[in-house]
């Protein structure tokens, strides 16, 4: 099928959206909180009603320790990085500007916007525009009316490549199109900001890693320079940039979405949190699982840093906003080097103070909320960057790589895991004296921190991670709901519930089982009626489910 590059829009109604009519359309969705219909002043109330789950944080940071260098470099670096998030509009919703152009009302413009496309991301997908279908299983990376088995068949060479699109010729035979010649001139255009600002790079590692980049980007070998960064230890400022993350692609979990952020580390911060990564194989042994699935040994030659992130493109601006970064995703180069685990701090403390801490008000146990604290929650954050090393990347049954046997089911089932296993190496941390604190800190944060996370919805893989854990937590006693709905963790039985989802999790994931994974998502990565009630108190007491971003050079005062 020919790629349909413009469509005409008539909000009253049908779409004609990635080349196929859909008229009449409601999305499928579990959500019970809110419903869309097709009538123009309901989808008006719906917009009106979920654009405010969003608080505005304006993203600063202390400039006054760069040098001149650096404060040339940074407007370059942010220049690069609103290309990349042009592309991921691109290959969200490439209608974007045609869809705006019918839509009068200003907060469902914004809203638009916020979601980068008609679906709201926080809420199943929801379409929110009069006309508007479901969302595409594959976005723009394939053909809307392509199957999973017509591709499967077809003779394309890279059928689940990372930094490419299929495409139907004019024959109707499926293609493969490469990033770097289907976005040349945007491409191009980023990688020569970033040759740019090498030039008045001072620090080596990142010199050459902005340089390597540069050239990754107009030719979608990415290798060279994920090295290049791992190999960094004394830079100030960071960006990550690129196609990265799959997330977007809910078919296969293969193609990979445009992105970027602009960081400037907390050297201060960083250097407390050095030691941790050179405990990752001892705590790989401990993992409560049996010794075949956890005999491959995690990199250490990594990074634990805390960074400002001082401006977000792309896809980790989309739906729920990312606080901390666990990178490359390249299971070789993690096998071979480790990753940088990189925690953004403001942003981190912006979701702490206006989100977390008002939910912990009204749903934790009043007796338990003396034990709520930021350094709680940015250990928690942070161990699940470090956690996602853990584990098993490769099957035991010869299925390949983890993410190559789950596919879409891949993504849910590893942030799960790192969520129960970075509560593990708290836990562990803990009791070998190398972490300071009460237990009774991180595990009831964690649970505040369930209650977060699991209003990122159904569509977000966080989101379900999360049901996934207040579930079996639940089922087994890991706490308790008290009359007045609020919640009360078991410490003693919160730790036995870890070890067990994370025996599960890393069981499945060894197993590279996909229709017991798919089984798993469908019976436990579920919001319960009991816990929308409870959740839908935090709307009605307006406190935020995300934050949106004030941001950008004059944000910052830099030009």
């Amino acid at each position: 099928m020919k790629h349909i590059t413009r469509v005409t829009l008539f909000l009253t109604g049908c779409l004609l959206i990635f080349g196929i009519l859909s008229c009449n359309n409601t999305s499928k969705n579990t959500d019970t909180s809110s419903t869309a219909t097709t009538g123009k002043d309901s989808l008006q109330n719906y917009v009106d009603q979920r654009i405010a789950i969003y608080e505005t944080v304006k993203l600063t940071t202390n400039l006054n320790g760069l040098t001149t260098n650096e404060r040339k470099i940074l407007p370059l670096l942010i220049q690069a990085a609103q290309i990349m998030d042009n592309l991921f509009w691109k290959q969200a919703y490439p209608q974007r500007d045609s869809l705006l152009s019918t839509i009068k009302n200003e907060k469902t413009k914004s809203f638009v916007m916020i979601n980068y496309g008609p679906w709201d991301r926080l809420n199943g997908d929801k379409p929110f525009v009069a006309g508007i279908g479901p969302k595409p299983a594959g976005a723009s990376f394939y053909p809307l009316n392509m199957t999973k088995e017509a591709l499967e068949k077809s003779a394309v060479t890279d059928k689940y490549g990372l930094y490419s699109v299929i495409k139907g010729d004019s024959s109707g035979r499926l293609i493969s199109v490469p990033y770097n010649a289907l976005f040349a001139s945007e491409l191009q255009e980023a990688s020569n900001l970033l040759k740019q600002a090498a030039l008045f790079a001072e620090d080596p590692g990142f010199k050459k890693y902005l340089t390597l980049r540069a050239d990754a980007l107009v030719t979608d070998n990415y290798t060279a320079s994920d090295y290049a960064w791992l190999d960094m230890k004394t830079n100030t400022l960071d960006i990550i940039i690129g196609p990265i993350e799959n997330y977007e692609d809910k078919l296969f979990n293969a193609r990979a979405s445009f992105e970027a952020y602009v960081l400037v580390k907390d050297k201060a911060w960083s250097k407390r949190l050095e030691k941790y990564v050179s405990m990752l194989p001892q705590l790989q042994q401990g993992l409560p699982v049996e010794a075949k699935y956890k005999k491959e040994r995690p990199g250490t030659d990594s990074e634990l840093n805390a960074y400002d992130v001082v401006y977000y493109a792309g896809d980790c601006n989309a739906g729920s906003k990312t606080i901390a970064v666990n990178l490359p995703n390249d299971e070789v180069i993690q096998q071979k080097k480790g990753t940088r685990r990189s925690q953004l701090k403001n942003a981190m403390k912006a979701k702490f103070d206006k989100i977390l801490m008002p939910i912990a008000k009204e749903l934790i146990d009043k007796d338990q909320l003396q034990y709520l604290n930021f350094d709680a929650f940015f250990a928690n954050v942070m161990f699940h960057e470090v956690a996602h090393g853990l584990g098993i990347k490769k099957t035991i049954t010869g299925k390949g790589f983890v993410k190559e046997a789950l596919q879409e089911q891949y993504s849910w089932l590893e942030e799960g895991k790192a969520d129960v296993l970075g509560l593990y190496m708290v836990t562990g941390l803990l009791k070998k004296g190398e972490l300071d604190g009460d237990i009774k800190q991180f595990y009831t944060t964690y649970m505040a921190g369930i209650l977060r996370s699991v209003r990122f919805g159904a569509a977000s893989a966080h989101g379900k991670a999360n049901m996934q854990c207040f579930n079996f937590f639940k089922e087994n006693g890991a706490f308790i709901r008290n009359e007045n709905g609020t919640y009360k963790v078991d410490f003693t039985k919160f730790e036995q519930a870890m070890n067990k989802l994370s025996r599960l999790i890393i069981t499945l994931q060894g197993n590279g089982d996909k229709a017991a994974v798919e089984k798993t998502q469908k019976e436990k990565a579920v919001i319960t009626t009991e816990l929308q009630q409870d959740l839908d108190k935090l709307t009605k007491k307006g406190i935020p489910v995300d934050i949106i971003f004030e941001q950008g050079v004059d944000v910052l005062g830099v030009h």
